[in-house]
């Protein structure tokens, strides 16, 4: 089946930076969209970004200018580069990727990753 695999995320202090992957496995045709979201603690789950298959972006208003996601077709793949980071940027982040896959008949399917927390602290 699709499987979405999150890198670890970090303790990073104020202004700085970290970047996290994405990998999607499985017997997979296409993916249209790859993206990130986030969770704080008694918040509900954002969309901080995204990506089509042709490469264009949409970011959160929070993240504009910090924040910059990028794709690597070949490895099935998607980045989110954190920089300038704030406290108010911790988090769960969520990777999410729609997916035409032979585990769902070849239909688009909305599948997530387990999530990675990214602490932003000084």
């Amino acid at each position: 089946q699709v499987q979405l695999v999150e890198s670890v995320g970090d303790l990073v202090q104020p202004g700085g930076s970290l970047r996290l992957s994405c990998v999607v496995s499985g017997v997979i045709f296409s993916i249209e969209v790859m993206g990130w979201y986030r969770q704080a603690p008694g918040k509900e789950r954002e969309l901080v970004a995204s990506i089509t298959n042709g490469g264009a972006t949409n970011y959160a208003d929070s993240v504009k200018g910090r924040f910059t996601i990028s794709r690597d077709h070949a490895k099935n793949t998607v980045y989110l580069r954190m920089n300038s980071l704030k406290p108010e940027d911790t988090a769960v982040y969520y990777c999410n990727a729609a997916v035409r896959s032979l585990a769902y008949g070849w239909d688009t399917k909305n599948c997530w990753g387990l999530g990675t927390q990214v602490t932003v602290s000084s």
